[in-house]
């Protein structure tokens, strides 16, 4: 084999080299299962429309409530940008009325009691900017024992109003 022959054979060798490096280079990512994905709860409150849309953080084997949430602070209701509920008409919160809109959902949790809070700002990363003359209503719920573990953080919607579950409590929320 002649130097031309082995120059050939080295060029075409780095050549096939170089397009499979670009073409996985330029193959799209693997996506990644996000740490808290965002959840949706829907269902109906009387003839209210009501949707729940937040970020479901999990346990991971961390102390949550007076741990992750922090006792005394106000707290996004889940992970990433503040929690959202929107409500297509208008609705008796703990016995308090509250207008048909999209609120910022924020909770702020005590030992014995947690303050839950619907505020004017719907779309707020965390509680980071979070303002309480905006509050369009407060109202106190107490948490209680869940019936089960729950990993992630978990809304649900029912006839009755939403319940917050996460790690071993839960707060059901009266709606009407």
């Amino acid at each position: 084999m002649n130097t031309l022959q082995l120059f050939r054979r080295a060029a075409f060798g780095l050549a096939a080299v170089l397009i499979i490096n670009t073409a996985q280079a330029q193959a799209a990512p693997a996506k990644e299962a996000k740490p808290s994905p965002a959840a949706k709860a829907t269902g109906k409150v009387g003839a209210s429309n009501v949707t729940v849309a937040y970020s479901s953080p999990a346990v991971k084997g961390r102390p949550i409530w007076g741990g992750l949430v922090p006792y005394g602070q106000v707290w996004r209701a889940g992970a990433n940008e503040a929690t959202t509920v929107e409500f297509s008409k208008a609705v008796m919160v703990e016995g308090k009325a509250l207008p048909a809109g999209k609120y910022g959902f924020f909770v702020l949790p005590t030992e014995k009691q947690w303050t839950v809070i619907f505020n004017k700002v719907p779309n707020q990363w965390g509680a980071y900017e979070y303002d309480a003359k905006q509050d369009a209503l407060r109202v106190v719920v107490t948490p209680r024992k869940a019936a089960s573990m729950s990993e992630r953080l978990v809304y649900e919607v029912k006839p009755t109003g939403l319940v917050l579950r996460w790690e071993n409590l839960e707060a059901p929320i009266a709606i009407k």
